[in-house]
């Protein structure tokens, strides 16, 4: 966001006209302007008529106050933001302080204006200061004016109060908003209470006018970025992308005349600013002019700083410094002579991890160059450390089969405020197939520069000169990772006091007994610390037996067991743990009311009765109905459209049907041309009765007619049959005869068409018939959470969410859910596994451990053949296991760069998947036993993150975070369709109801969007922000459908994995003699 530049402007001002209070909007109680309550802290609410976009938010109604500000939200107590921004609320402030309009002398109008002079002059305001937009076509427009307001308790030079007018317009578009502050001349008067100008949001973007400058208030006036002195514009809103708020640009002042009676001339280059000083929204600094200026300090900072640092404040803002005994940048700081076993560690955490790093080496004898670049670019949420290298030149060449070794090394830094530089000349031994040696060497120079604090005018106490000793150097090449593995430790200290000694408490040479904790202190010094449940001196501990000391310690019930350094409570048996974990509570057996028919649902033909665990049971309608469950009601489902326009509805309970009028054929949703056996029937019914005029019922055929059987869908039903000469008979697809199967009277041939295979069973159900179970949550993570938020319908009831399991120190990243046991799964990163647990709580079962995972970033289940599946980014490869973890069978191994997101379709046996290479991303589909691989998608991507199959509507849908859309398409007919674009950095994706849920990176949020239009419909923010990552559906029972290996597992003696007409029988990688193959198709 650009601010206001403060510019040498004496000699225009002495030709230019600065704004008076008559060339202000008009305003006043006969132009319709309500006036706000004369007060302090007056507020009004002003709902708008039309939209008000500010930063990326879309807001309704704004509230004036006394204070120099219209506001987003109600505002806070004046005692809560006076002084002490940012606010907690969004504002738009034309002079923030601490003004009174008690007095009767002082007034604030406020207006909202369609006028055409209003947005007329408005839009003339906007063109001037963005002289290179095109469409500027205001359609409304929010008028306050604070006339003669003072500062509450001030008085000015003569006893009279310093008073001020100044005016704020917001002239609102079709998707963005402006806004023009006007300060008229000598109506700024400069006083003891500061004022503030500009914008806020609780992200902290706010401008600040100082209050020790008289300067500062009277550039209000005399400054501009509209070419206009004391008028200033600045875009403040845009919909639907949004960046930063954008200042006018024309910062030099204008001529009267010009303005008046001239088109507003584009401005030349010297016109427009050169350095634009520009704010960058959620930053920690603000850039600012002589004009305004940061204003953080250590009272709102503090926690920014190590626990090992102290905070400073400096005239233009705050510094982290360690304290004694600690180096580092102050946000981290390390224990001097401590081991750092991470390789530049001394210099990372001097200049916390930011820094640029540029080494020139050059190797003897054969005097190869070579260049490293690095760009530190900090440490990520993971606590990784982002690095960008760049390598340029030439290395030796090492036979084959050679090994290098490098000796202990030290070598002196010279350090100054944002520069550290160093060189030395290092030996490395070369050691030959043939058992030979070979020592060559190589001069290093490197320096790196980082921003040390800005505001200190004192060099730092870091001495300018220090040695780092290198020593323990390993370094091994993993030949079938094609990686090179590298270790070292390092010692920084003063370069006349050798390598500096170590706390005992770093070498472990401390004698503290081992359930003691060593607490290091000043140079050598150190204590023992017995850990929790033990007692001693610290070189010796005791175990503390609590239930000896507090018998009562576990309450009544139970029973005390005294553990090492601890206790276990255990209730004595038929009592249990109530919910607070402590306390004994009798034990109560569940009770199924559903099955015992003790609930209070409705009839088994309207509502559903689900168990839910212990004595718990959930009522729902059948689908047909409506209501809570305990009362429902029959929906006439017979709307408009519902049926083919050339059928009639008829409602029935629970239900409707679609009958064809007379004259037409199919089964009432859709028309279709009669079939043979149709038209062979019709003919034959009609023979009788082709003059006997019109009939309201369905024609009789002639007595001893033949009538053909026909099947729903129009097919010669395979057996036929004659009642006139009690004969039946076989036929094939056309309807003829087979020869030798007429039947005698009394039998009837067994006609069985075997070339025809049998529907494969599947969720048939309308999506706009069928309605949400009630019960379904969302489930999403955010570090090393899985938190769940209750849906009801398509609203998610956001004051009900709760964190169902919590991982200190993880990061989990996918999740998914098995109905049928009601388990979630998640994978995890730090330590690569995939677990599960009781979505009701429970112990957690680690099914695939770290050693047999990489980066294990995508889930899916098939709750019908009880297999899971999942991608592994850093292995490549997509695998299979049973629900537990065992039969592990690898899917695919090729053609895999980053796979992330998989999906399963269990009903129609697919398995969907994206892989977000950004050399080439696709989205792909094969049977879920590995069969017909093919690309769905491969155009028009970019980083496809996340992706989602909706059984309702057999669609496949997916939220990329390179081109910021969300599209579907049927993976059938390959119909594709943008859903919505300028969305900001998706990660997960799941489709239930009417909505599409996705977890944002940026926005941290779980954001709801309607998959039929695209629109946004609803936003959670976690109380705890931080990114949010995999999203699933709990459902309280399992949607309808089986799957040929649901029931015996197919009959498979281990996995049976199903594929679309069949399913297929495979042995896991780790088999044994049991195990039989097959394939099996119907």
């Amino acid at each position: 966001m650009a601010l206001l530049r403060s510019v040498g402007l004496l000699a225009l001002l002495v030709s230019v006209r600065c704004l008076n209070r008559e060339q202000l909007f008009d305003y006043g109680t006969r132009f319709g302007d309500k006036i706000l309550d004369s007060g302090t802290d007056s507020v009004r609410e002003l709902e708008l008529e039309q939209t008000l976009f500010f930063f990326k938010g879309k807001f309704d109604k704004v509230y004036v106050n006394t204070n120099g500000f219209i506001s987003l939200t109600d505002p806070t107590d004046e005692s809560e933001y006076l002084g002490k921004m940012p606010a907690s609320f969004g504002m738009i402030a034309a002079f923030l302080g601490d003004l009174d309009t008690t007095d009767g002398a002082g007034y604030v109008y406020f207006r909202q204006d369609k006028s055409p002079d209003v947005l007329q002059r408005a839009a003339e305001h906007i063109g001037q200061a963005f002289p290179s937009d095109d469409e500027i076509e205001p359609t409304h427009a929010i008028i306050v004016t604070w006339e003669n307001v003072a500062p509450q308790g001030e008085r000015g030079t003569g006893g009279e109060y310093a008073r001020n007018t100044f005016q704020l317009v917001v002239a609102n578009m079709e998707s963005a908003s402006y806004g023009i502050l006007l300060y008229p001349e000598e109506s700024m008067q400069f006083g003891k209470v500061p004022g503030w100008f500009g914008w806020a949001t609780t992200q902290g973007s706010y401008y600040r006018i100082s209050e020790d400058s008289e300067e500062s208030i009277n550039a209000l006036a005399q400054e501009t970025n509209s070419g206009r002195p004391g008028v200033w514009v600045y875009e403040i809103g845009t919909s639907p992308l949004f960046t930063s708020i954008t200042p006018g640009e024309v910062t030099e002042v204008t001529s009267e005349e010009t303005m008046v009676d001239s088109p507003v001339p584009e401005p030349s280059p010297q016109q427009r600013p050169q350095n634009p000083q520009v704010l960058i929204i959620d930053e920690d600094e603000l850039n600012v002019d002589v004009f305004s200026y940061n204003y953080e300090m250590c009272s709102s900072n503090k926690h920014k700083c190590s626990v090992f640092a102290d905070c400073r404040d400096y005239a233009d803002g705050f510094c982290c410094h360690c304290k004694p005994g600690y180096y580092g940048n102050g946000k981290d700081c390390v224990a001097e002579g401590e081991s750092q076993p991470k390789w530049i560690t001394w210099v990372l955490v001097s200049a916390g991890g930011v820094f640029t790093r540029q080494v020139e080496v050059v190797f003897q004898p054969g005097n190869e160059r070579l260049s490293v670049r690095q760009e530190f670019g900090g440490i990520d949420e993971h606590d990784h450390l982002l690095i960008s290298t760049e390598l340029d030149g030439r290395i030796p060449e090492v036979p084959r089969g050679a090994t290098v070794q490098i000796e202990p090394y030290s070598e002196i830094y010279q350090h100054s405020s944002n520069l550290i530089t160093s060189s030395s000349r290092r030996d490395y031994i070369v050691s030959m197939p043939d058992g030979s040696v070979r020592t060559h060497s190589f001069l290093w120079t490197q320096n790196i520069k980082f921003q040390s604090c800005p505001h200190e005018e004192v060099l730092s106490a870091v001495p300018a000169s220090q040695q780092l000793s290198v020593d323990q150097i390993f370094v091994m090449y993993d030949s079938s990772n094609q990686l090179i593995r590298f270790a070292m430790s390092n010692k920084i200290g003063s370069i006349h006091s050798g390598i500096p000694e170590q706390n005992p408490c770093f070498t472990g040479r401390h004698g503290c007994d081992t359930n003691a904790v060593c607490r290091a202190a000043q140079g050598k010094d150190f204590t023992c610390e017995c850990a929790a449940g033990f007692t001693g001196d610290g070189r010796v501990c005791y175990d503390v037996d609590e239930c000896s000391e507090s018998p009562q310690i576990c309450g009544p019930y139970s029973i005390c067991s005294n553990q090492p350094g601890s206790f276990r409570c255990e209730c004595v048996e038929g009592f249990q743990f109530a919910g607070d974990g402590r306390t004994c509570v009798e034990t109560e057996r569940p009770v199924d009311h559903c099955q015992r028919g003790t609930h209070d649902c409705d009839a088994p033909e309207r509502s559903r009765c689900s168990y839910t665990g212990d004595s718990s049971y959930i009522c729902s309608c059948l689908p047909g109905f409506s209501g809570d469950g305990r009362a429902c009601q029959d929906i006439d489902e017979c709307q408009p459209g519902r049926c083919h326009s050339d059928a009639i509805c008829h409602n029935t309970q629970g239900s409707f049907t679609c009958q064809c009028r007379p004259g037409f054929h199919g089964d009432g949703f859709s028309y279709r041309e009669q079939t043979a056996c149709e038209r062979h029937r019709e003919a034959a019914q009609a023979s009788s009765s082709s003059s006997a005029g019109f009939f309201f019922f369905r024609p009789r055929p002639a007595v001893g007619q033949y009538v053909p059987s026909c099947d729903a869908y129009g097919a010669y039903e395979p057996l036929q049959c004659h009642a006139s000469v009690a004969q039946c008979w076989c036929v094939d697809s056309s309807g003829q005869e087979l020869p030798g199967s007429r039947a005698q009277p009394s039998s009837r041939p067994m006609c069985l068409d075997h070339n025809v295979a049998p529907p494969l069973i599947g969720p048939t159900p309308r999506a706009d018939i069928s309605p949400l179970t009630p019960g379904a949550n969302l489930l999403f993570t955010q570090s090393g959470r899985i938190d769940h938020i209750p849906l009801d319908g398509n609203r998610m009831m956001q004051d009900e969410a709760k964190t169902v399991l919590h991982e200190p120190g993880k990061v989990v990243i996918a999740v998914a859910f098995d109905c049928v046991e009601q388990m979630i799964y998640w994978s995890e990163i730090t330590q690569p596994s995939i677990s599960r647990a009781k979505l009701q709580g429970g112990e957690t079962s680690v099914l695939v451990a770290k050693a047999d995972l990489g980066s294990p970033e995508g889930i899916a289940i098939d709750h019908m053949s009880r297999n899971m599946y999942w991608t592994d980014s850093i292995l490549d490869r997509i695998e299979v296991s049973r629900l537990d973890g065992s039969q592990r069978r690898l899917v695919f191994d090729s053609d895999l760069i980053n796979p992330r997101p998989i999906v399963a379709d269990p009903a129609y046996g697919y398995l969907f998947w994206s892989d977000w290479n950004r050399d080439g991303p696709k989205i792909e589909r094969s049977g879920l036993d590995g069969s017909d691989r093919t690309v769905l998608v491969q155009e028009g991507l970019g980083l496809p993150n996340a992706l989602t199959f909706d059984p309702q509507s057999r669609r496949l849908c997916w939220a990329d975070a390179g081109t910021r859309q969300v599209e579907c398409i049927d993976p059938f007919s390959r119909l594709r369709r943008k859903l919505t674009e300028g969305i900001q950095y998706p990660f997960a994706i799941v489709s239930y109801g009417r909505n599409l849920y996705y977890t944002d990176w940026r926005r941290e949020a779980v954001v709801a969007m309607d998959r039929h239009d695209g629109m946004e419909v609803e936003e959670f923010l976690p109380q705890r922000r931080s990114r949010t990552y995999g999203i699933a559906i709990t459902y309280p029972q399992c949607p309808a459908g089986v799957n040929y290996c649901s029931r015996d597992n197919g009959g498979c003696s281990h996995l049976c994995l199903p594929r679309p007409g069949g399913f297929t029988c495979r042995c896991p990688d780790a088999r044994d003699g049991s195990c039989v193959e097959q394939d099996e198709n119907f």
